[in-house]
């Protein structure tokens, strides 16, 4: 007996889920970048002062990056051909991983195929069942997915909460294995771990230290070596995740710490295990990009200075950027679609500053996210407060 033809597509709920997007003023269409990634870009046939780039120092258009990937094509081609424990490890790939550890000072380093994969991959590979994983409660989606691929019980901690971190510790003395894990800024409010404080705890309470410093590569510490630099505290940090796709400019993530655990990840983070490994000519750009950081200290002054310049002009307009302390500056409006109008109407007077709402952010949290760039001109800043303020009081956002 044949089954009776289904009368709609068993991905009906699909178009529903977007049909409500429409509905609450939260459904995007993505946006075309024409051309390079730059401080005034095109974005959909509009040219728009860009504040929704990562592109920290401008890596992404520098002369040697972009030089240094040409000369690996013309030498190794154009991929790697295999995953890396079969045939697609480079000296290219060891080169790179020397770099970075000696650039954040720690025995080893292993580069994975994006920042999401460095972390899901490590946390998961790391803990299992019966273990235990405590994360700051507005850690990236990426250790958040990494923790539960491990099986490993997550307790979450009040976002920076010290306190309610140590009592969670003490709570849990009898578990055998902790792992506390915090972003180093936090990539939606632009806000610095208390790692001093985190770190002390972690080391106390017998737990392994992790923190994420994909918003702190390139932009804290000497020479824009992260987090732990920033605090002076190398060696009381047992991981450390970074990104090689923000203020590097090109692609991928990698994790640094002693040479057991790289060694380790070699043979049990699955994201490295089953992904081919990165083109030649990525490879080279991120070694060229480390040598820039450090030959070129006046990109991350720059990067700094034009910070301060903006940040200063939104609190001068009365905008509320919340508790941010780096380029990443909010400016919360509240609920979702205020956000989504906001950020469109910018973007026709000529600024692209994305809007971000649940379940990005948590309900009533919705805002503009803003990145300042060390190549933004005093003039591209100016003209970018100018608009939004002009745009800001339109909307009731400011008066």
């Amino acid at each position: 007996m044949s089954a009776t033809p289904a009368t709609e597509s068993p991905l009906q709920y699909l178009d529903e889920a977007l049909v409500q997007l429409r509905h609450d003023g939260l459904y995007r269409t993505l946006r075309e970048l024409e051309g390079e990634q730059l401080a005034r870009a095109r974005f959909d046939g509009r040219d728009v002062i860009n504040l929704s780039s990562n592109n920290y120092l401008g890596l992404t258009n520098h002369p040697k990056l972009k030089e240094a990937a040409l000369q690996a094509v013309r030498a190794l081609g154009v991929g790697s051909g295999s995953v890396r424990t079969i045939a697609g490890t480079m000296k290219l790939h060891m080169d790179l991983e020397r770099r970075i550890a000696s650039f954040k000072k720690t025995e080893a380093s292993v580069v994975f195929q994006s920042g999401f994969a460095a972390n899901a991959g490590t946390v998961a590979a790391l803990l299992g069942k019966g273990d235990l994983i405590v994360s700051d409660e507005l850690n990236h989606a990426s250790i958040i997915d990494g923790a539960r691929l491990s099986r490993a019980d997550i307790r979450v901690f009040p976002h920076r909460d010290v306190a309610a971190l140590e009592r969670v510790l003490q709570e849990t003395k009898d578990v055998k294995r902790r792992l506390v894990i915090t972003d180093g800024v936090f990539s939606m409010d632009g806000d610095i771990a208390p790692l001093p404080e985190i770190a002390a705890l972690a080391r106390t309470h017998g737990a392994i230290m992790m923190i994420d410093d994909a918003h702190s590569s390139g932009v804290l510490g000497r020479a824009g070596r992260g987090t732990v630099d920033h605090y002076g505290l190398h060696g009381q940090v047992d991981i450390q995740v970074g990104t090689l796709s923000k203020a590097i400019g090109v692609l991928g993530g990698y994790v640094c710490g002693s040479r057991s655990l790289i060694e380790y990840l070699y043979h049990r983070a699955r994201p490295f295990l089953f992904s081919t490994s990165h083109p030649p000519a990525v490879a080279a750009a991120c070694l060229a990009a480390f040598d820039v950081l450090e030959q070129e200290p006046s990109l991350i002054e720059r990067l700094w200075t034009n910070t301060r310049r903006f940040k200063e002009g939104l609190r001068a307009l009365a905008f509320d950027t919340g508790a941010s302390e780096t380029p990443i500056t909010p400016i919360f409006v509240g609920e979702g679609d205020l956000a989504m109008r906001f950020s469109d109407r910018l973007f026709e007077r000529g600024v692209f500053a994305q809007g971000i709402g649940y379940p990005t952010v948590a309900k009533g949290k919705a805002r503009l996210r803003t990145i300042v760039t060390a190549t933004h001109s005093d003039e591209d800043l100016d003209l970018a407060l100018s608009i939004l303020g002009d745009v800001g009081r339109e909307l009731g956002v400011i008066t």
